[in-house]
């Protein structure tokens, strides 16, 4: 997804969920569309894994994008 088109549909995507009132959160922050694609355009290696809190509904609630490489670094560290 390392492209302008690819950020700028990122982008597109979160605008909508934050219009339809989902939290974005990214590594425990709460986060704007615009800084969740500067961190993705910021990163050069490693991966955001996206979970989706649904609510009793079956709604998306919230929308939690996690660093993967991080979170393992942290498990490999002594």
């Amino acid at each position: 997804m390392r492209t302008e088109d690819g950020y700028k549909e990122l982008y597109a995507e979160l605008r909508g969920y934050e219009e339809k009132g989902v939290d974005i959160v990214m590594d425990g922050y709460p986060m704007s569309p615009l800084q969740i694609v500067t961190a993705y355009m910021a990163k050069e290696e490693g991966t955001y894994m996206r979970d989706y809190v649904i609510d009793p509904e079956g709604r998306i609630e919230s929308l939690v994008f996690t660093d993967v490489n991080h979170n393992r670094q942290a498990e490999i560290t002594p």
